[in-house]
């Protein structure tokens, strides 16, 4: 069953969350007896037209994709056609633009979640796979000397530090120069 999204629909013809019919009324007469006054009757004209256009809030869009996500984020993909359709079955939208400015964010959030968790939206595998690093005790220990060859950890200086820091003098530790990889830069995108 699909589920509202009420606390997040926005006035079409006049593009401002939730006002009351009378508070729109109020509003068209001061656009009114804006226009009566020779100074600001064009700035009251733009006005008065650009209130009665719809806008939609990049607020109800993020908000919305994340409840979307954290809901039905087994059904998403990272396509976006499919994912405007699943938000058609799974939420009441006011508007296909509105709809597709969603499904549109929903999938960038999906691509982002690929990458690694997202701050601000959590769902129960992402609860699960933190869990299960936290959680995560490896079969052979990094300080076992008997399963090196030569008997002894080769670490860098801050390591050997660190070790020594900790308690761990005892330990065999060569000390290797640690050459510092260099990463392939991304082709940068222009907007």
């Amino acid at each position: 069953m699909p589920f509202n999204l009420s606390n997040l629909h926005w006035r079409a013809d006049f593009g401002h969350p939730l006002l009351s019919e009378q508070h729109e009324k109020d509003i068209d007469l001061d656009c009114r007896n804006l226009t009566n006054d020779p100074t600001t009757s064009t700035v009251a004209a733009q006005s008065a037209n650009t209130a009665k256009m719809g806008r939609v809030r990049t607020k109800t869009v993020k908000k919305s994709a994340k409840v979307i996500i954290e809901r039905y984020y087994p059904k998403l993909t990272l396509d976006f056609e499919t994912n405007k359709r699943i938000c058609d079955e799974i939420a009441i939208i006011a508007s296909k633009r509105l709809r597709n400015k969603i499904a549109g964010y929903t999938t960038h959030l999906m691509k982002r979640i690929q990458r690694g968790p997202v701050r601000g939206i959590s769902f129960k595998l992402q609860e699960e796979e933190r869990e299960r690093k936290d959680q995560y005790v490896p079969e052979i220990s990094a300080l076992d000397i008997s399963q090196t060859e030569s008997g002894q950890l080769e670490v860098d200086t801050d390591t050997k530090d660190l070790l020594k820091s900790l308690g761990f003098d005892s330990l065999k530790v060569n000390v290797v120069a640690v050459g510092q990889a260099q990463q392939a830069e991304r082709p940068r995108r222009f907007r």
